[in-house]
């Protein structure tokens, strides 16, 4: 994102891509190359090091080693000469870039974004790390002299630059290859283990599990949540409700606008990292969805509402497609968006809405917020959260009408950089999300955006001829990158939208996708599933993720989907798929559960005999309907919904309607209760 006017003199090929993120190169002076063959064949022929530098649109810390680096004419020279340098999109190839993390990690440097790795001309790496800062300080080179270094060290000792490279790739291969645990048995144990260790984690001043940063990281909430609600567990409910009820109380949390930030930098949830991102946002609203079932309190759905709200005002495309991310920074300043002074809340509200706002969001003259990575600070900024909530009725109204004014102000600020491509994972968790909350609250709009959405990626990234699904789509144009977190988690999102509405469509293109799914990445010698598909012939390694961080690692994800896929149509060997992979991972089950909150689920649901609630009936009747609400209305997170028709398991289609109306069982294994048309019968019975 060039702030400075000479830098856009320069164009170089990167203004060919579609990546927000690469395009925000373009004019750099560095002659950025596209990962490719192209950039390899120029490294191989000219005998230069690769320069990688892995980053994505909304990372603030990534603009600001553009600003800094990438846009000095004088290190773009040094770069162009002595380096083959790639800019990486990590969110399009997040294959490449768990390659090179891995690395820089096991070079004991911390992990984070931009990447920066020197790697050979047949790609493996030799050195790494994140931000280099422009100058030299606290002990650190520059990043020009750490150039010169690495220059110098290629021309005077090459060979062991080789031979250092290529013992790190044995180490890699090494580390990123999980072996099945001999007779570790996949037991409850596992889970009663996992969930003492996150309690012990718990933050009870703040909620949350961990200190600062704090990342939301939804999943794992999700699991203690649901071990507690099965043990009867009350402490462990708590820490969830609690964890929910600060999260949205925080300034992580857009107070005027709705949605989430990725991560607190501070351990009371205040003070945002601002970037918001599709995969959060999704994840967190099936945690209020949750936490709202659990609790019957309308404040977690309201989160939920909110969080949709935000996503189909702001992120949506007009044919249907979710996009990937707004930036923390809006006019080179992080926050200037969300923040507030009180002078500029004083000359906007009435003074009874001003005094109320300061209360209730703990405004200050001083403020709350200083961007310390920008060289002139905005002053006096406030970051809002909700300091003061008991409010009574006239002062509901009061701030309801402050937050009209403010929002309506706000959408006349010069908005963040929002990354307007649409990638199938992201989108399949929203789309789950989306249809999930459609079946839990009942709201229409909710349904036909989560059709639409999945009409536009079986349009855009789908290949029905070839079953083909493609990870990017934007202004146009797909990729041609096939990856497992994109079919994993679009098969999670279309079960979730067949359980919604019933719809047989939904599950024959869910079965597509997993056939394609266990064709392409399924290790059927070892069990798990690869990252990448095996004609991936740019990278050096095949991987099967396994950690659960900001985003579930596709092989928790493609577990816990075709588990439920069995539980529908009674497929064995989608169970004994799963089954196998969970083998594999055992040993990180039971040593690591921390890293694992995703799989965790996985696990819960493989250990107890789902429940399946079949419904008999036309899906357009009232009857069925307030059937299926029902259904979805009640925590019971190890059940399947189905109709008695359709690509289903054989059982189900033996179930009849009984008096001409529309019925519902509820059945485990080969036993059903009692079939019944009553609602709150079927809500009893799944309790």
């Amino acid at each position: 994102m060039p702030t400075n006017a000479a830098a856009r003199s320069f164009t170089n090929r990167l203004a060919r891509e579609k990546s927000p993120y690469l395009l925000q190169h373009q004019h750099n002076p560095v002659d950025w190359y596209a990962w490719g063959e192209e950039a390899f064949a120029k490294a191989r022929s000219e005998k230069k090091p690769i320069f990688l530098s892995i980053g994505y649109s909304t990372c603030h810390w990534c603009h600001v080693m553009e600003r800094e680096s990438f846009e000095n004419p004088t290190l773009a020279d040094y770069l162009n000469q002595h380096f083959v340098s790639i800019k990486v999109d990590r969110e399009e190839r997040p294959d490449v870039d768990k390659i090179y993390m891995t690395a820089v990690q096991a070079m004991g440097q911390g992990g984070g974004w931009p990447l920066n790795v020197f790697l050979t001309a047949d790609l493996k790496p030799f050195y790494g790390g994140t931000y280099f800062p422009p100058e030299s300080k606290y002990g650190r080179p520059s990043f020009l002299q750490l150039l010169q270094h690495i220059q110098q060290l290629w021309e005077t000792r090459r060979e062991d630059i080789a031979t250092s490279a290529t013992q790190l790739h044995e180490q890699l291969a090494n580390i990123t290859r999980p072996e099945e645990t001999q007779g570790l048995v996949l037991a409850p144990d596992l889970l009663h283990n996992a969930a003492k260790k996150f309690e012990k984690d718990y933050d009870p001043k703040h909620g949350g599990f961990g200190g600062a940063p704090k990342f939301p990281r939804p999943t794992q909430p999700a699991f203690v949540l649901r071990h507690g609600v099965r043990l009867g567990d009350q402490e462990a409910i708590r820490m969830v409700l609690h964890t929910c009820e600060r999260m949205a109380a925080g300034g992580m949390y857009d107070q005027i606008g709705g949605g989430f930030s990725r991560y607190s930098v501070d351990a009371g949830w205040l003070v945002p990292h601002f970037e918001k991102m599709l995969y959060d946002n999704a994840q967190l609203i099936h945690l209020y969805l949750d936490a709202y079932l659990v609790s019957g309190e309308a404040r977690f759905a309201d989160v939920a509402r909110d969080i949709i709200r935000y996503i189909l005002r702001d992120m949506t495309h007009p044919d249907g497609g979710f996009y990937s991310a707004e930036d923390a920074d809006s006019e080179g300043k992080e926050g200037k968006f969300y923040c507030w002074t009180r002078a500029e809340l004083a000359k906007l509200l009435t003074t009874e809405e001003f005094n109320l706002a300061v209360r209730y969001f703990g405004v200050t003259e001083s403020g709350n917020f200083i961007d310390h990575s920008d060289p002139n600070p905005l002053p006096n900024q406030n970051v809002l959260s909700i300091v003061d909530p008991n409010l009574s009725s006239t002062e509901q109204l009061l701030l309801t009408s402050a937050k009209r004014k403010m929002f309506s102000d706000r959408t006349r600020r010069i908005r963040p950089h929002l990354d307007d491509k649409v990638l199938a994972s992201w989108n399949g968790m929203m789309l789950g999300a989306i249809s999930r909350a459609h079946g839990v609250l009942g709201d229409e709009k909710y349904l036909a955006a989560a059709e639409k959405n999945l009409a536009f990626l079986q349009s855009k990234l789908w290949d029905s001829k070839t079953r083909t699904l493609y990870h990017r789509w934007r202004a146009g144009e797909r990729d041609s990158v096939q990856l497992l977190d994109a079919y994993a988690n679009l098969l999670a999102g279309v079960i979730d939208l067949y359980e919604a509405t019933l719809e047989s469509k939904h599950l024959e293109f869910a079965l597509a996708l997993t056939e394609s799914m266990m064709v392409k990445f399924y290790d059927k010698e070892a069990g798990g599933f690869w990252q990448s598909a095996a004609n991936s012939s740019d990278l050096i390694l095949r991987i099967k993720a396994d950690y659960d961080g900001a985003e579930p690692s596709a092989n928790s994800v493609a577990v816990l989907a075709i588990l439920k896929l069995s539980a529908i149509t009674d497929r064995s060997d989608l169970k004994a798929a799963a089954e196998k992979t969970l083998r594999l991972l055992a040993d990180r089950l039971q040593r690591l559960p921390q890293a694992v909150p995703h799989l965790l689920l996985g696990l819960d649901f493989w250990l107890e005999e789902p429940k399946r609630v079949v419904i008999a009936g036309d899906k357009a009747a009232p009857l069925t309907r307030e059937l299926l609400r029902a259904a979805h209305s009640v925590y019971q997170p190890n059940k399947v919904v189905l109709s008695n028709n359709g690509p289903v398991e054989p059982f189900a289609k033996t179930l009849p309607l009984v008096g001409g109306q529309p019925t519902v069982y509820l059945c485990t294994g080969t036993s059903c209760q009692p079939p019944t048309h009553e609602i709150g019968k079927l809500k009893q019975m799944l309790k």
